[in-house]
């Protein structure tokens, strides 16, 4: 059970759990705050320590606020698309033939059939785009489980608006963002690495902070990277 921390206008949500050291975190997509806390910590030291550390938060917060946001994709002629990071302007092909989607050097050309509009074009690339992410996960999988020491029994691809993954360890899966797809692939593998951890310590311990730092040691690099990165169109929601 959570406890809240109000400083002025910032609210802190304290969770107090195994822990050794306290972590606080600001979430994208709009500056939520965390701390967890060892258990036996008393509220007026978290306070403390969450008033000691304001002005980092603010600068957080400032920074999420600033971060861009891609602009809601209408699928028209010479728009703007990201496949790994790298940009592509779309061309988009009218016949009656089957929707497809080719890749060029610099260009993505989408045939679609006469009239189909952008919900229709959404969808194709979309489902391109998962594709795509299938074979990068599969592999990355492959790869990383005897490495990691953990078997994946599962795992799904699914439009998420706050997380970039998640896990459940019970049933040995994991879940992963689409957007991904659109973002630098090294920064696919840490989220694997990420979740993948968490099947061997579902909670943000030291042992996972360990175990990250053995595995993936630039993680801290890879997760600002990440949220540094312009948020989906969508409108998120906490």
């Amino acid at each position: 059970m959570s406890e809240t921390i109000h400083i002025g206008d910032v609210v802190v949500a304290l969770t107090r759990k195994d822990v050794m050291h306290v972590h606080l975190s600001v979430h994208p997509p709009g500056g939520r705050v965390t701390l967890v806390a060892p258990r036996a910590t008393r509220p007026e030291v978290a306070r403390a320590y969450a008033v000691s550390k304001l002005g980092w938060i603010r600068d957080q917060q400032a920074k999420l606020r600033e971060q861009a946001r891609e602009t809601p994709r209408q699928f028209v002629e010479r728009e703007s698309h990201y496949l790994w990071g790298r940009r592509y302007l779309l061309s988009v092909r009218e016949e009656e033939a089957k929707p497809a989607i080719r890749l060029g050097h610099r260009n993505i050309t989408l045939t679609v059939r006469p009239g189909s509009g952008r919900a229709k074009r959404e969808a194709v690339v979309h489902e391109w785009h998962k594709s795509i992410l299938h074979d990068a996960v599969r592999e990355l999988i492959q790869k990383l489980e005897p490495k990691l020491g953990v078997d994946v029994a599962d795992y799904f691809l699914q439009r998420m608006k706050t997380k970039w993954g998640g896990c459940n360890p019970r049933a040995r899966s994991i879940r992963l963002n689409t957007e991904l797809v659109k973002k630098p692939k090294d920064l696919l593998e840490y989220v694997v690495v990420h979740e993948m951890l968490h099947l061997i310590e579902p909670t943000h311990s030291d042992r996972f902070i360990a175990l990250m730092n053995k595995h993936y040691p630039s993680w801290r690099e890879a997760r600002a990277e990440l949220n540094e990165l312009p948020l989906a169109a969508a409108v998120w929601k906490e």
